[in-house]
């Protein structure tokens, strides 16, 4: 018997447009109402999912953030918290400054989102997402044993690709991948979307076989390798359907939905 679904935001339950269907938006309430639990598993902060939560009247829901990096209960009690190591923290921040050109940096940690300049991409970025970034000096930051849970570079596709090849080679400890041509996030290896999931469902006492996961995304293969009813959105990459146990459709068609309806979800 299904308890919990699991599902990414962007590309998955959200349309490109960053606003879920109407049929996604009634899967949440379908759910809820059996007593069931909807959680967001997503690369977001988590001041970027509550938003989401809210608008959909999910007042009391467990998120888990930074792909898998932090997980809140409904409460809003940590129950996992994966910073980057200090001494990489340090030294991967001064080789990005030191190393490449018209990039963003954008500093996570916790529910605190902070850079040290504001510009066009962070004013899009708090526009899309509803969270706020703070000015601050990432040195002061790191001289304060405060660290990243992420780091996530917003820049040119082309600077994004070679910062992803370099840094990934000289940063062994971490784990640098692109979520979007323009996005480059880092965080510690050990994260992933799976871990995360570990965590919640141990919290609960829930099976994997009571869960379902949705995904479309590289960063969501390990969530959809975890869970044996895993399911891919229409819109995902061939590789990540392939690693998928079932195939919905898009998340402009809403497949959420759909595939809960088909299953006798909801």
């Amino acid at each position: 018997m299904i308890k919990i679904i699991l599902s990414d935001i962007d590309g998955t339950f959200l349309k490109d447009d960053k606003t879920p269907t109407e049929l996604h938006a009634a899967a949440i309430k379908s759910v809820v109402a059996k007593g069931l639990k909807f959680v967001f598993v997503s690369a977001r902060m988590p001041e970027a999912i509550y938003p989401i939560t809210d608008a959909l009247g999910m007042v009391h829901t467990p998120v888990i953030s930074y792909g898998g990096g932090l997980v809140l209960t409904e409460h809003e009690e940590i129950i996992f918290d994966k910073k980057m190591p200090a001494e990489d923290s340090k030294k991967i921040l001064a080789e990005m400054k030191r190393g490449w050109q018209n990039i963003t940096i954008n500093f996570y940690t916790g529910r605190r989102w902070f850079v040290e300049k504001f510009d066009e991409r962070i004013e899009f970025e708090m526009k899309i997402t509803g969270a706020k970034a703070e000015l601050a000096n990432f040195d002061e930051l790191l001289s304060e044993n405060i660290f990243p849970n992420k780091i996530m570079i917003i820049c040119e596709p082309e600077i994004c690709a070679d910062m992803e090849k370099n840094l990934g080679k000289k940063f062994p400890a971490l784990n640098v991948v692109r979520s979007a041509p323009y996005l480059l996030e880092i965080m510690d290896k050990s994260v992933s979307k799976a871990t995360g999931i570990k965590v919640l469902l141990k919290h609960y006492g829930f099976t994997l076989d009571e869960a379902i996961a949705f995904g479309d995304n590289y960063n969501d293969t390990e969530m959809l390798e975890l869970i044996p009813q895993s399911v891919a959105m229409a819109n995902a990459p061939a590789a990540v359907k392939k690693l998928a146990a079932a195939v919905t459709d898009s998340n402009k068609d809403s497949g959420i939905y759909n595939y809960l309806v088909k299953i006798g979800v909801i």
